[in-house]
């Protein structure tokens, strides 16, 4: 008896402690949405007060810092993807078109999938894997170092100088980025099927520009906004609220990447949806 009452009383705290997990997660996730309402409220004073920090911010998200400003920082990964990306799309799009015996359609490929799909989704992967990283590492490095204890002392709003700034860089960043992405994702697709696969550029540039619309553009280009958003809010958060050393750091790094990983594939099958809801919109005929 004396047993079965020592076992029954050791499964309590079990019990108790997964009956408490819901309420721990609505506490995470309160918390994170009381941070990323305080950023965002907090960009026009970091704007008004921190121009230059938000300008060095802005050429360090897009060349890099030390080692990787030699091979042109963030530009230059998120150019190379998207040509992967592009290049993949056309040999994809061109074998299995051609099974079918349709592969002038490849054009089509290009100007429908490249800009709905891949360029945003390889842009928001790059920049998570990049940006919000380094904006992770930073700010968990300077948390456990006691500096941004330091900033309140000295009297300077942390969330402001620290967090809105770069979420404001991230923003401004972004367009440019994404720009080139788009670029380079068409011209590879076009490369790969013209100069490799030998189809007529006249072919190709019929279904192309006959297939590729303004308004998936201008989507294109909100969703990328969009993703820049969630993804420095994301790593924002996790570096300015980093814990437990060097260790704690890398962890952080860690939970944002996957966390931001997740909201990039989210924010692209959300946004989908609401923009050519079921059927994308698309008559083929003629």
């Amino acid at each position: 008896m004396a047993v079965h009452k020592t076992v029954a009383g050791s499964r309590h705290p079990k019990l108790a402690d997964a009956a408490g997990v819901p309420v721990r997660i609505l506490q995470a996730i309160g918390h994170q949405a009381d941070f990323f309402g305080k950023t965002i409220r907090l960009a026009p004073h970091a704007i008004s007060s921190y121009k230059k920090e938000t300008v060095r911010l802005i050429a360090e998200i897009g060349m890099g810092s030390g080692a990787m400003a030699i091979i042109g920082g963030t530009v230059v990964i998120v150019g190379f993807m998207t040509l992967s990306g592009g290049t993949l799309l056309a040999i994809q799009g061109f074998s299995s078109l051609g099974n079918i015996g349709v592969e002038a359609l490849t054009g089509f490929f290009a100007a429908f999938i490249n800009v709905r799909i891949v360029a945003p989704v390889i842009s928001g992967i790059a920049l998570a894997a990049t940006i919000g990283a380094g904006a992770t590492a930073q700010l968990g490095a300077m948390r456990i170092s006691e500096e941004i204890d330091a900033l309140e002392v000295m009297g300077i709003r942390s969330m402001s100088y620290l967090v809105s700034t770069r979420l404001i860089a991230g923003m401004i960043s972004i367009v440019p980025l994404y720009s080139m992405a788009v670029i380079m994702s068409f011209v590879a697709s076009q490369f790969t099927t013209t100069y490799v696969y030998g189809q007529s550029s006249g072919v190709y540039d019929h279904y192309f520009t006959t297939f590729l619309r303004p308004t998936d553009l201008f989507w294109s280009f909100l969703q990328a906004v969009v993703m820049a958003l969630v993804v420095m809010l994301i790593h924002c958060y996790y570096g300015y609220h980093a814990s437990g050393g060097p260790a704690g750091v890398g962890e952080a790094v860690g939970r944002a990447v996957r966390t931001s990983l997740i909201a990039v594939v989210s924010v692209t099958l959300i946004a989908s949806l609401a923009i050519y809801g079921a059927s994308g919109n698309f008559n083929l005929a003629g």
